[in-house]
């Protein structure tokens, strides 16, 4: 009696922990295509994001120059790339102001780091948030 019981005690055992792992793992056919799928999804998406936004991102420039003449300003412009190669300085317009702003910095620390240098031939600049391209390959 207490074999028989011992028995049938085994074979549930058995039979509760093979449906326990069968139940608890996916076959990895199953989990690789839907991990692929998940990637898939993932890339069209930040495409999608790119083409809405042309590409650009959410960071900082510095502000070296606004103000109504646009001599003075393009002068800036040419005496801040004489000086600094490493930044590309980008020229706007918002009525009535011409702004000259440089870089393309992805987080603040970039362009504190880039400000202190700038900051000796330009005192005035500043760090602002700005829309910024992505770096060309």
């Amino acid at each position: 009696m207490y074999f028989c019981l011992v028995n049938k005690v085994l074979v549930f055992t058995y039979f509760l922990l093979v449906s326990l792992i069968s139940f608890g793992q996916e076959t990895p056919d199953n989990g690789q295509a839907q991990t692929e799928l998940k990637v898939k999804q993932l890339i069209d998406k930040k495409a999608s994001y790119n083409r809405l936004n042309n590409g650009e991102y959410d960071g900082f420039r510095i502000k070296i120059h606004f103000g109504v003449d646009r001599v003075k300003a393009r002068e800036v412009k040419s005496k801040f790339a004489a000086k600094f190669n490493d930044y590309t300085p980008y020229e706007d317009y918002d009525q009535p102001n011409f702004i000259i702003v440089v870089g393309d910095f992805r987080t603040k620390l970039e362009a504190f780091e880039a400000l202190k240098k700038v900051q000796a031939e330009f005192p005035n600049s500043f760090i602002i948030k700005s829309k910024i391209r992505p770096m060309k390959v």
